[in-house]
């Protein structure tokens, strides 16, 4: 008896390998190039249609549909990007000297994150202090030990 859950994920597998092809493709300066001659020759054939509204719509159909399906590619593209970033960096963070408390935090709130984010400058600004009061005092010995 078939998995309903192997066909879901046979689904998925083929569209992120359709995603990325077409991502990838898309990304390209000859495909640009392509949209761009198709542009231009669409303009040119205005006289030989008159303008009409067919002529125009044409166009805005045809743009709407494909701006309308890559969205969804590149959403697709997007989000596993971001999920292979993060367990990338939730791995680096497991196997470093860093805190464990950081692995997963992409799944708090936007206030959540913003008040992390708020605590770990004060950090950064903290430990600037300090550097620069080091630095100050270092200069200030080694001046002194120059005029002596």
């Amino acid at each position: 008896m078939p998995n309903g859950n192997n066909k879901a994920s046979a689904i998925s597998r083929a569209f992120s390998r359709t995603a990325t092809v077409i991502s990838s493709v898309a990304g390209k300066p000859m495909t640009f190039a392509l949209a761009f001659a198709i542009i231009v020759a669409w303009a040119l054939s205005g006289p030989m249609f008159h303008y009409s509204d067919t002529w125009q719509l044409v166009i805005n159909t045809g743009t709407t549909i494909i701006t309308f399906l890559m969205v969804f590619v590149i959403q697709n593209s997007q989000n596993r990007d971001g999920a292979a970033i993060q367990v990338k960096l939730d791995e680096l963070i497991r196997v470093s000297a860093a805190k464990n408390f950081f692995v997963g935090i992409e799944h708090m709130t936007d206030e959540e994150i913003e008040r992390l984010r708020d605590m770990c400058e004060k950090r950064v600004r903290g430990i600037n202090c300090a550097v620069k009061h080091i630095q100050q005092k270092s200069e200030k010995a080694a001046e002194e030990s120059d005029s002596l």
